[in-house]
């Protein structure tokens, strides 16, 4: 089961950056009215146990409750806003974007090593 972290402050962005320069950090944002993003959230969800990603904190971002972090997000971190959307924070940069059936943790696995 993933470790959710429920990402519901703005200001958490600034302990996210500083989280990722300790370890990896992951941020989902999950639209609780979209299909797709059910479907994605789940295909995370089955393969968390085997991603090796224990180390990795991750962060829940729910879009229709907290739409303003998510712009939030693509300004601080230089990517366009999608849903959903798995994006990975390292030394306080996104180095890894992926967005609907796109969304692999084994690459997430191969960006942090």
């Amino acid at each position: 089961m993933i470790p959710w972290q429920p990402l519901t402050q703005a200001d958490q962005l600034q302990d996210i950056v500083r989280e990722s320069h300790e370890h990896p950090v992951l941020i989902f944002k999950h639209s609780t009215s979209c299909s797709i993003s059910a479907a994605a959230k789940g295909k995370l969800e089955r393969q968390w146990a085997e991603s090796g990603l224990d180390a990795t904190k991750f962060y829940y971002l729910d879009l229709l409750r907290f739409r303003p972090i998510s712009a939030e997000i693509a300004q601080q971190f230089g990517v366009q806003h999608e849903s959903p959307q798995l994006l990975l924070i390292q030394d306080g940069e996104c180095r890894y974007n992926a967005s609907h059936m796109g969304i692999r943790l084994s690459e997430v696995k191969s960006v942090v090593g």
